[in-house]
């Protein structure tokens, strides 16, 4: 459904080997089909390393859970029996669909897993000439539909309703799998890290001075400017955004996160960033904001509790919501 901007959230790491004995140590590697970097706080390189190897397990076992592409997990398993039968999976991922499910009723379907259902029309590699046709692009979304998701909360349980229907977690796994790897590590005893998936960003404790981390939203037009800094602590960051990915017709732009209730990209926004305490919902609330554009988007994350947003939209101009903590936004 989207793409994760990794370029928008940057961290300043400032650490001192003198004058503190835990420093921050950070791997990157690609998990997920998608860049991580990871950084953990530790006493030594060896301690770091060890914590590090925790979350990249953590983060594959989440992959091999919910790939879509991995012929063998219980997700691809669900969508190879759909309008045939119901498919017993494990607690976990019934659990994680039993929420992606209430985002989708909550976001009224602009979030919606059974995006996967969509029929690839939209090329956003510089080779379409002409919009597709409406009649293609209604057929497109012809199967996709939360509603068409039954759970079985007594067996575990998941059927698709409709043969050739899809789920899939493009839009929420790296997410959730940011927001399991930072659980295993606080329960192993590390102090503070951040786990940033592509975007996707969970971070808790301080730096070894004791100073926050910090995480700038950048100009989606210059990836070298600043808009703003913003210290995170124990809460979850993921930026959205569509200005590498786009067609344009007739003087608009239309993104490669395509609205799951009518087939048609997003339009309006350049950047959606959303703070919260975890990665999952941040990842589901991004998607869903951007579906919605500036006005509607801000009128949803102002109704949520502890849910901060901040968008920029089409002409490059800067958005919050109503319940950011302007007294921690640091404007360059």
């Amino acid at each position: 459904m989207k793409t994760k901007v990794s370029i928008s959230l940057l961290l300043i790491f400032l650490t001192s080997t003198f004058c503190f004995s835990q420093e921050v140590y950070q791997k990157t590697l690609k998990l997920m089909g998608s860049r991580f970097d990871i950084s953990v706080v530790a006493d030594s390189q060896n301690e770091g390393n060890e914590y590090i190897d925790l979350a990249v397990n953590e983060i594959s076992r989440i992959e091999k859970l919910i790939s879509s592409w991995d012929a063998n997990s219980q997700t691809s398993l669900i969508n190879r029996n759909s309008g045939i039968k119901p498919v017993k999976v494990d607690e976990e991922l019934f659990l994680l669909i039993q929420r992606a499910i209430k985002i989708s009723k909550l976001t009224n379907g602009a979030f919606d897993i059974s995006y996967a259902s969509m029929d690839k029309i939209w090329k956003f590699d510089g080779s379409m000439t002409e919009m597709p046709s409406v009649e293609e692009i209604k057929k497109s979304v012809k199967k996709v539909g939360y509603s068409n998701i039954l759970l079985d909360e007594e067996n575990h349980t998941v059927f698709l309703k409709l043969e050739g229907m899809k789920i899939g977690f493009g839009a929420i796994g790296k997410g959730y799998a940011a927001d399991k790897a930072k659980a295993l590590l606080k329960q192993k005893g590390v102090i503070a890290g951040i786990i940033n998936a592509s975007g996707d960003l969970n971070a808790w404790g301080k730096q070894p001075d004791g100073k926050d981390w910090m995480v700038a939203i950048v100009n989606p037009l210059n990836k070298n400017k600043v808009f703003s800094w913003l210290p995170i602590s124990n809460s979850a960051v993921v930026t959205s955004g569509n200005y590498e990915k786009y067609v344009e017709f007739n003087c608009i732009l239309y993104s490669h996160i395509i609205d799951p209730r009518t087939g048609y990209p997003s339009t309006g926004i350049l950047s959606a960033s959303i703070f919260t305490e975890n990665a999952e919902l941040a990842d589901a609330l991004a998607t869903s904001v951007f579906v919605m554009g500036v006005d509607v988007g801000l009128d949803f994350i102002n109704q949520l509790k502890g849910v901060e947003c901040i968008i920029v939209d089409k002409d490059n101009k800067l958005h919050t919501s109503n319940n950011i903590n302007l007294d921690k936004l640091i404007k360059l």
